[in-house]
């Protein structure tokens, strides 16, 4: 068994695996229909001049960069360069708005930003050039401004060629210790605004050596190879999908989006994937559909694969299931398995809620499913199922290897360890309210049954949590709702959904004037159903969702019956909505909308 050595700080483990794996390839991206590699000993070379770089533009050690980057090489070697000077990352969502980008520039004191592209750079200059600390941006392909004002712009491949160095010198100056910071991730909060989780380089690092155990223990470490696919922004993919291959000097290859990832996947052909539900669930209708198209026998062999599947998990196979089992070994799972490249070790589910019958279905047909649980505060990763630990799909397995985790009297979960942020940034009430005597209080309600493994069973806090694993904070989106003059009160509704719906409240003064002209009844529950009432209404929805990203927009909505009121017990007597009473109340119509 292979464990992964202590480092210092994630730049120190980058440059180890770098000097052991020199010139094999590391980082791959598709250009003119082919896979390009960037070797190990490449993007150490431009790891170190671009984190040279930065120093000679006048960056000092803890000065936070703000990076805004779909997944691609120069990400990677971006953010350990950021990190390699001694400054802290500032990794956001490329589906920001531009009042995101201004409130993370302002909050985190960003005085650089590194941007891939003009696209990009549209909505994120605006916040920018507004800010009072941005002072430079760095485009890593061409970044056209129409005005800069006195903001700085340099070309990231420039500044690695006019400050070429040496890896070894870099990494000797990274000097830094595991409880320095090393990123801030920024993830939505139940107050709004979203609030800047402080990971420090010994939670990564933490997190990468209890994943790495896992590998090693219950697989066996070899070369491995990842397809990343899921935004590095996120904390499951900045550690799972980048520092985790990175400690195991796997190659990672950057899909080209979900439309091809189907090809990618054949094309690849991964040993691990870190993905999230909803990917899952896409992939098995995919499956079923292609398999529908092969006549009755496929249809009944992954039936019988299913059932089979099913039985094992509630541990009740028996020697008549052999033949079967041998027949189904012998035709449907290899040209299963070579749709997924022939070579998965395991397939890791996170970021949001899975349903047990999907992690059953892809065991079935021959697919190592592992369910993890974590959050931004965990670095992310607190626990994951192990084939060692005996799979339970209805459970989050095990806490990592040196992770504590109890279960309060109110059934919280707590986790203590290094892999614990150190707080908010710049959030002393938020840091104050989560960490308490070293625990970190997750918000999430669960019990640990008699193998140590975690099933979650409630969630105490109201985030929702989409089917791809994106955080939507309610009291935000519903606070501008509820601004329109069309509208008084709202309750949105998304978790582990494809998008977000709502339950609005129309404002009874701007219905009484709506009516008056267009001279209709004003009768709240014949108001519902009509079309050109509704339609006004959206039209304040509309204007809303102009200032939200994507994962928060509302894409359907109904009105309600009647207003929130304390009588109803539809509003606590402190005027805060009650959100099982009113899912209750409308839950079958909200699901009627998806």
């Amino acid at each position: 068994m292979r464990k992964l050595e202590r480092f210092d700080n994630l730049v120190q483990m980058f440059f180890t695996r770098a000097r052991e794996k020199g010139d094999k390839p590391f980082l791959w991206h598709k250009t003119g229909g082919a896979w390009q590699p960037t070797s190990w000993a490449e993007a150490a070379r431009q790891v170190a001049s671009l984190a040279t770089a930065l120093q000679a533009l006048g960056l000092k050690p803890g000065d936070r960069v703000m990076l805004v980057s779909e997944n691609r090489p120069e990400f990677c070697i971006t953010d350990l360069a950021i990190m390699a000077a001694g400054c802290v990352t500032v990794p956001t969502y490329t589906t920001n708005t531009e009042r995101d980008h201004q409130h993370i520039i302002e909050n985190s004191g960003a005085c650089a930003i590194v941007v891939s592209n003009t696209k990009l750079a549209k909505t994120l200059l605006p916040a920018a050039i507004r800010s009072s600390s941005a002072r430079m941006v760095i485009g890593i392909d061409e970044v056209r401004a129409g005005q800069s004002g006195t903001m700085d712009f340099h070309d990231w491949k420039d500044l690695i060629a006019k400050h070429p160095a040496d890896p070894e010198t870099v990494v000797a100056r990274a000097s830094f210790k595991r409880e320095e910071l090393a990123c801030i991730i920024y993830t939505s909060g139940t107050g709004g605004s979203p609030r800047g989780v402080m990971q420090h380089h010994g939670a990564i690092l933490h997190n990468v050596a209890g994943c790495c155990t896992i590998i090693s223990e219950d697989f066996g470490w070899e070369d491995e190879v990842f397809l990343s696919f899921l935004p590095l922004s996120h904390a499951y993919e900045h550690s799972g999908g980048q520092f985790f291959p990175i400690g195991l000097g796997a190659e990672i290859y950057y899909s080209e989006g979900l439309e091809k990832l189907a090809s990618n996947i054949e094309e690849v052909r991964p040993t691990i994937m870190v993905v999230v539900p909803r990917l899952f669930e896409v992939l098995r209708t995919r499956i079923t559909k292609q398999i529908e198209k092969q006549g009755r026998f496929a249809n009944m062999l992954l039936d019988r694969a299913v059932y089979l599947g099913g039985k094992r998990a509630a541990g009740t196979t028996s020697l008549l299931d052999t033949p079967m089992n041998l027949l189904l070994k012998a035709t449907l799972l290899p040209k299963i398995s070579k749709r997924f490249g022939g070579r998965i070790k395991a397939m890791v589910s996170g970021g949001a809620p899975l349903n047990p019958e999907v992690g059953i279905f892809f065991d079935s047909i021959g697919l190592t499913f592992l369910q993890g649980y974590g959050q931004t505060e965990a670095a992310p990763v607190i626990s994951c199922n192990r084939p060692k630990a005996g799979l339970r799909h209805d459970s989050v397995g095990p806490p990592l290897p040196d992770v504590e985790v109890r279960i309060a009297e109110d059934g919280e979960i707590l986790v203590r360890g290094e892999l614990v942020m150190h707080g908010y940034w710049r959030n002393e009430e938020e840091t104050a309210r989560v960490l308490k005597n070293g625990w970190l209080h997750s918000g999430d309600i669960g019990v640990i049954d008699d193998k140590g493994r975690i099933k979650i069973t409630d969630r105490k806090k109201d985030i929702i949590v989409n089917d791809k694993g994106d955080n939507v904070a309610p009291q935000k989106v519903e606070g501008m709702l509820t601004l329109q003059p069309e509208i008084v009160q709202a309750m949105i509704a998304g978790d582990k959904r494809p998008y977000m719906t709502a339950v609005i409240v129309p404002d009874p003064e701007w219905t009484a004037e709506w009516c008056a002209h267009t001279a209709t009844r004003c009768h709240f529950r014949e108001l519902s159903h009509d079309p050109d009432y509704k339609a006004a209404v959206g039209a304040a929805v509309e204007r809303v969702n102009r200032d939200l990203s994507v994962t928060e927009r509302v894409r359907k909505f109904i009105i309600a019956d009647a207003p929130f009121t304390i009588e109803n017990e539809q509003l606590t007597p402190s005027l805060k909505i009650r959100r099982h009473v009113l899912k209750q109340v409308y839950g079958e119509r909200l699901d009627a909308l998806y």
